[in-house]
């Protein structure tokens, strides 16, 4: 059996339905202040919060769970800004409070859903994990601690950093519902949909059409590799910290054509100012997955990563 915090929300709903497709028994620890119930798919869900210690360890004591994967966490970079107390309470000491309960339980094995936030602004692109922790929010400086409480705990981890999570499941069953949301796929597919205008924060970087470049990841590409790394933990394998990305990036304009296509509906934007501290390119050199967990992602075109966004759009 594993335990999948934070099961009920966008990536670990992914998540939680690849491991049971792949064989797994799976029990969901969510509160639902961001999940939805409906996106467990009918996986057993126990309604808690991160930080009830004593509740975490009874879970994992009756359904005898093997390995944890930790999604549970506030996940905004202006929110986090705007409340840094939540974040710390939620993020650190959320993790302190499952580290607890595995230890009191006997369980030993983690996998953990980290950020490229942690790396801030780098000197150099691709980035590889060898990277200085230079968070510029404070979810950055969460997830960085985070990530320092599970290396002094007693448990083999893998820890995954990711890039731009995106798209959706190829069937339409489960997407994206973050509120606010913030992520430009979703954003830009609202404003097609409804014949708005969004705005392009800067064109005029130093990248080939002036506008941010990111690396764009197919959340159902992070399923399958959260899958290969418990997998590896169950049988006997170390852990590791390990990039999730596609290894090249989009531009915002190349995302705004790509609704456009995808839609079928025209797009207008308008450019406003840069965001501060925007860097011009981020994206990741994920090979590190690719040789210890043989894992790549497969749905690298970005047009499909946006068509199955669509099909699974809402509200």
């Amino acid at each position: 059996m594993l335990l999948v915090t934070g099961g009920a929300g966008y990536i670990g709903s992914h998540a939680t339905r690849a491991l049971r497709e792949a064989g797994h028994d799976v029990v969901v620890y969510d509160d639902l202040s961001e999940g939805f119930e409906d996106a467990v798919l009918g996986a057993p869900l126990v309604v808690a919060d991160i930080l009830d210690t004593e509740t975490l360890a009874k879970t994992l004591r009756e359904h005898r769970v093997q390995a944890v994967l930790h999604f549970a966490a506030r996940c905004y970079v202006g929110e986090s800004m705007e409340k840094p107390d939540l974040y710390w309470r939620i993020n650190r000491d959320g993790t302190r409070s499952l580290l607890r309960a595995m230890e009191t339980a006997g369980v030993d094995k983690l996998v953990f859903s980290s950020t490229c936030a942690v790396y801030g602004i780098p000197d150099e692109v691709p980035m590889e994990e060898d990277l200085p922790h230079r968070p510029l929010s404070v979810y950055g400086e969460t997830k960085s601690a985070m990530e320092g409480e599970i290396a002094e705990a007693p448990v083999e981890a893998v820890v995954f950093r990711y890039f731009n999570a995106a798209g959706a499941s190829p069937d339409g069953v489960l997407g994206e519902r973050h509120d606010p949301e913030t992520h430009l796929i979703p954003l830009a597919l609202r404003a097609a949909r409804a014949g708005g205008t969004l705005t392009v924060n800067g064109d005029d970087y130093e990248t080939p059409d002036g506008t941010c470049i990111r690396d764009y990841i197919h959340v159902v590409d992070l399923a399958d590799a959260h899958v290969r790394g418990v997998e590896r933990l169950l049988a006997g394998g170390e852990g590791l910290t390990a990039n999730l990305g596609s290894g090249r990036g989009n531009s915002v304009l190349e995302i705004l054509d790509a609704c456009e296509a995808v839609t079928g509906k025209p797009l207008a934007r308008t450019i406003g100012p840069r965001r501060p501290g925007d860097p011009p390119a981020l994206y990741a050199r994920a090979d590190r997955a690719k040789d210890l967990l043989g894992w790549e992602p497969e749905h690298t075109d970005i047009r499909t990563i946006v068509d199955h966004a669509w099909r699974a759009l809402r509200d």
